[in-house]
């Protein structure tokens, strides 16, 4: 049994979006893994799957990281045989 509990360290006014209990935090009350954040108001936090998956769509159509040698419907290397 450990002698002291670790605790998540927060500010108050920083507002995390819990992935595990589907809420909105003020300060980071559960692990950084189980979480996005910090944002600004809770507002932001309110949208935050929203945001990522804004944000993953735009990087998986970004030509910067756009890498032809994968198949897009799997993810998986391809035989490198890719047409330009």
């Amino acid at each position: 049994m450990a002698l002291f509990k670790k605790r998540q360290v927060g500010k108050p006014g920083e507002w995390y979006y819990c992935l595990v209990h589907k809420k909105v935090e003020e300060g980071p009350e559960c692990p950084a893994k189980d979480r996005f954040g910090p944002y600004a108001t809770p507002e932001e936090a309110n949208h935050a799957m929203e945001t990522a998956q804004e944000r993953n769509l735009e990087w998986q159509n970004d030509p910067k990281w756009n890498d032809k040698t994968r198949d897009p419907e799997t993810g998986t290397e391809g035989t490198g045989t890719a047409t330009p």
